[in-house]
């Protein structure tokens, strides 16, 4: 898919990964949808950066595991700009859980998690696939995390729910071809404000990465871009982790 011009939702799109997303989107000429749930300021500084450097990008407040306001996100986005070509389901929230503690793994952890996380981006799949069928074409890129690989991450529910990310993928891009593509990017350690004051942690879970680095935001933007840009592309899981899976 060519970017300029199309019409991308970024979920989460005002810090970290969403962030380096939307302004690469921007400078490739697409119209980017920045969504937040909380981080209203955040976002309103990614619309201002991408103003003034010419691009057009708008702001919509919206809690994904609310499917109302999903719609609502969605409608005003095809009332604005009269399409919707890619959608980046980058929203998802963690919990730091030890591996060994299961008795902190409460019943509202599991929901919360699985609310944001897998259901809250199938409520946006399923809101942007009418328009994107209608149209006969879209792109949709969903992050996983290699914690849904190796089972070790923040938490175990939060490897769980990547893992049902990864499966989604697949079972949507089976179900929504030709027209629609659907992958998804599985980042290994990567340096966002989710590991602020816990940065000895994310050395930990990465381990000995073969590259001797961690991945910056504008490392996992970039795989994005090329999901949404090559048609010959669907139902992958890329992951992009230094290594640390082998």
């Amino acid at each position: 898919m060519e970017l300029r011009d199309k019409v991308i939702i970024v979920t989460g799109g005002g810090t970290g990964i969403g962030k380096a997303t939307a302004l690469k989107l921007a400078g490739a000429g697409a119209k980017v949808v920045i969504n937040y749930s909380r981080s209203e300021k955040e976002a309103v500084e990614v619309i201002n950066e991408i103003t003034q450097l010419g691009g057009t990008a708008i702001a919509f407040r919206a809690n994904v595991a609310i499917e109302k306001e999903v719609n609502d996100m969605v409608s005003q986005t095809v009332a604005q700009f009269g399409r919707v070509d890619g959608l980046v389901n980058n929203a998802s929230i963690t919990a730091q859980i030890a591996m060994v503690d299961l008795d902190s793994v409460t019943d509202e952890v599991w929901d919360s998690l699985f609310s944001v996380n897998v259901k809250g981006m199938f409520h946006c799949v399923k809101a942007v696939v009418p328009h994107m069928k209608l149209q006969q074409s879209g792109v949709i890129v969903n992050l996983g995390s290699v914690a849904g690989i190796t089972g070790i991450g923040s938490s175990i529910p939060y490897a769980a729910t990547k893992s049902a990310i990864h499966t989604m993928t697949r079972s949507l891009a089976i179900a929504l071809a030709p027209y629609i593509r659907v992958n998804s990017v599985s980042p290994g350690a990567v340096d966002t404000r989710w590991w602020s004051g816990n940065e000895e942690k994310m050395y930990q879970l990465a381990g000995n990465l073969p590259l001797e680095r961690i991945s910056t935001p504008n490392d996992i933007a970039e795989a994005i871009l090329f999901q949404l840009s090559q048609e010959s592309i669907t139902g992958q899981v890329f992951t992009i982790d230094n290594g640390q899976t082998l």
